[in-house]
Formats: structure tokens, C-alpha cells, sequence
């Protein structure tokens, strides 16, 4: 978990973004430390604070708020990256990558800020604050939606308007009255999900993929609040699955800032389930919620859904090896797709020197694989000139990212 807080022992003095870490957003933490501060100089030369990460392709992105000094005034949004989300370093050459919009004149003057980012279908797209929006409320509320192929947001940039998604990067439209909100997407719902404090608690917000509609009635995770939220999400900034019923579950679990009479205020865990949630209805559906998930196939076999393809699996080893959770129940909308390829018990496995380790499966397609499923599998490996490893197609890696 990545914060905002301030720690006298890491200069420049004010806000610093920190990380600590915890088997379930429940804890208990690890002690927490600073690991992303003020520049000294520049648009974040004091505080870095509001921080969202993601992780896309192995790099993480962490987009953050950043002050020069008042951070009640003139705020930016910058980026850094990191290949282990603990050392980091910024991007752009350290200047902003989307600042106010400066279309309406408010007594609100903070600025741009409080951004929270996700990945979706090959774009990046980030929710934020601007006061300054023509859009925003009457005292600055409002958030706003940009999106890009781009991380840094510098090409190809698309503005959330009236009408949809449209080049540009004006603030016409914001999708939730509120300031510090933070946002994931729901495969199984085909939603985004916009946590923003109210006076019950935190409500949850929904939104179809186009903005045209709420699909869905919000919802409150009630308790006290001071500040947040924070959304307990993957690494692309998708919500989690559950792992038990991950057709018709949908944990979500708040994170957010509570005060009782005293500072120093604390983080605490909030959370419900979303039920009878119709994830698997369609076959799209399934495939989006079902990411390396494995179920029962009619051969008693296991079926795994692993990107566009549906895999077969004769041990419940191999699967569990290749990182897939099992579950009990088929889900019905894959009836009768196609399987791509069947890892039958002992299937060969090739070596190639810089190539790896893969099974050749239906004769003529190679699926990269650990050494570890190769030796749940039973299989025989035999080492092969790196030149009849490529004159194979090559399949998808038989693995599931966590």
C-alpha cells in the first residue's frame, strides 16, 4: 500500500508518499517507509502526495500530487516509475504531466491533484481533481477523466466531454461531485467504480464502459471518515476477485483516513461484498472475470481460462502450478467454447538455449512454461537447437501474473 503522510526523518519537509506491506489489505503492516519526496526545487519541490499506482508490463506508475510549497494552491499531477514500486524516479524530466486547466477563475486555487489511474484495454486512464475545471462544482468539486495509450499523457490524449471520449484535455465534464476520489473497473460488472466520501460513509458509484448511464444503484460502505478513499484493487487497477465465487462476489474494501478527537488521524479497513452480481452471464463476461481461474470440464479435466484461449488441463497440479486458482463450478456461458490447447499428463517439453522451456501441444505450437509445471506435468524435457525452436508457433505463456 502506497499513502500520503509526513515523516520529520526524510527531507525536504511536508508530504511524503509511503509504502508498507501486508499479506490482506487487513494487515498487519510492515513499519511504514518514505519512499517518494519532495524535489527540492520544481512544480513537486515540497510535497508529493494523493498517490495511485499501477502496475502495467512489469513497470509500476505511481501518479501523485505535487506542491512547490502551499500545497493549497497551484497543484500538478507528476509521475514516477519503478521496477519494484519501492525506488522511484521521475518522469518527464521531472515536470508535470497534466496541470490545471485554469478555464474557470474559483476561490478554490488548488489546483490539479488528487489523481487515481488504472489500465484498461491498452489505454491509461487517469481520474483527478481540477478546481480551476469548468466543469467543477461552484467550490472546486469535481473529477475528471483523461485517458492515453501514453503513461505520461503526452500523445494521444482523450478528454471525457458531454458526448464521450474525444481528443483533447479540457474539463467540460466531471462524473462525481467530490474531491479525493479514487476509482477501479469491474470485470465482472463491466463498470467503472468511483469510491467518494459522503456523510454515511464511502459511496461507491457506477459508470458504464461509456459514461452514457449508471448501471447499477451506488452503494455506501458505511463508518467514519476524515479523509480517502482508498480501494483495495489489483495492480491494473482492477477490483479484486473473490476467490471462492468469483462469478457472483465482488469484495470491496476501503481504505481511508479516520479521526477521533485527536490527530494523528488513522488508516482503517472498511469493506462489503456486492452479491448476486451476474459476472459470467455472457461469454465476454466470463472470460474478463475468469482470468486464471480453472473449473471443471466435462472430461473431469480442468478447463483454464488464460487470455483469448481456454486451455486444458488434465491435472489439477499442473493448473495450480501454472498459477491458476480451481474452482467448483463451471461457468455455464463457456459451454461449448473451443479448447486451444490440452496439456495431457507427461506432454513433451522442449529446452532451447535463450529460448526456455515450453510444451509442444497439438504438434506444432510451443507454450512456454516454468520448470516447476513441467515437473508437476511429469513431462521429459529435450534440449533442441534454439533454430527448430523458433520454426515453431508460439504459444501463449502458460502463467498467470499475480
Amino acid at each position: 500500500m502506497w499513502w500520503c503522510s509526513q515523516l520529520v526523518s526524510n527531507p525536504p519537509p511536508g508530504d511524503d508518499v509511503l509504502y508498507a506491506e501486508a499479506a490482506t489489505p487487513a494487515g498487519p503492516f510492515s513499519t511504514a517507509q518514505a519512499v517518494f519526496g519532495g524535489a527540492g526545487q520544481g512544480f513537486d519541490g515540497r510535497h508529493t502526495c494523493d498517490p495511485s499506482v499501477i502496475r502495467v508490463n512489469g513497470t509500476y506508475y505511481l501518479y501523485y500530487t505535487g506542491a512547490p510549497n502551499d500545497h493549497s494552491s497551484g497543484n500538478a499531477i507528476g509521475l514516477a516509475t519503478s521496477a519494484d514500486g519501492v525506488t522511484w524516479a521521475r518522469a518527464k524530466g521531472g515536470e508535470p504531466i497534466v496541470g490545471s486547466s485554469y478555464e474557470v477563475a474559483r476561490s478554490n486555487t488548488y489546483g490539479a491533484g488528487q489523481p487515481s489511474a488504472l489500465y484498461l484495454d491498452g489505454w491509461f486512464y487517469l481520474m483527478f481533481t481540477d478546481t480551476n475545471g469548468a466543469g467543477a462544482y461552484d467550490n472546486g468539486a469535481g473529477q475528471f477523466v483523461l485517458r492515453s495509450k501514453d503513461p505520461v499523457f503526452a500523445t494521444g490524449v482523450e478528454m471525457l466531454g458531454h458526448g464521450g471520449f474525444k481528443p483533447g484535455t479540457g474539463r467540460e465534464r466531471s462524473v462525481v461531485d467530490a474531491f479525493s476520489a479514487d476509482w477501479m473497473w469491474i470485470d465482472a460488472l463491466d463498470a467503472f467504480a468511483i469510491g467518494h466520501e459522503t456523510a454515511g460513509g464511502t459511496t461507491i458509484t457506477f459508470w458504464n464502459r461509456d459514461f452514457t448511464a449508471h448501471p447499477y444503484e451506488p452503494v455506501v460502505v458505511p463508518g467514519p471518515w476524515e479523509e480517502g478513499p482508498g480501494l483495495a484493487r489489483r495492480a491494473d487497477g482492477h477490483a479484486p476477485l473473490s476467490l471462492t465465487d468469483p462469478c457472483g462476489r465482488i469484495p470491496i474494501d476501503v481504505i481511508r483516513a479516520t479521526r477521533d478527537k485527536a490527530e494523528p488521524t488513522d488508516l482503517k479497513l472498511f469493506g462489503l461484498d456486492l452479491h448476486t452480481a451476474h459476472g459470467c452471464a455472457t461469454r465476454q463476461s466470463a472470460f474478463a472475470t475468469l482470468q486464471g481461474f480453472a473449473m471443471p470440464s466435462p472430461q473431469r479435466t480442468l478447463d483454464m481460462v488464460l487470455g483469448n484461449e481456454f486451455v486444458r488441463v488434465d491435472r489439477r497440479s499442473v493448473a495450480e502450478a501454472m498459477g491458476a486458482v480451481v474452482i467448483s463450478q463451471r461457468a455455464e456461458a463457456l459451454n461449448g467454447v473451443p479448447i486451444t490447447a490440452h496439456i495431457t499428463a507427461g506432454a513433451a517439453a522442449m529446452r532451447a538455449e535463450g529460448r526456455g522451456v515450453g510444451f509442444l501441444l497439438g504438434g506444432s505450437r510451443l507454450y512456454p512454461v516454468t520448470p516447476t509445471v513441467v515437473a508437476a506435468n511429469s513431462s521429459t524435457v529435450e534440449d533442441i537447437p534454439a533454430t527448430k525452436w523458433d520454426a515453431y508457433s508460439l504459444g501463449p505463456a502458460l502463467a498467470v501474473p499475480r
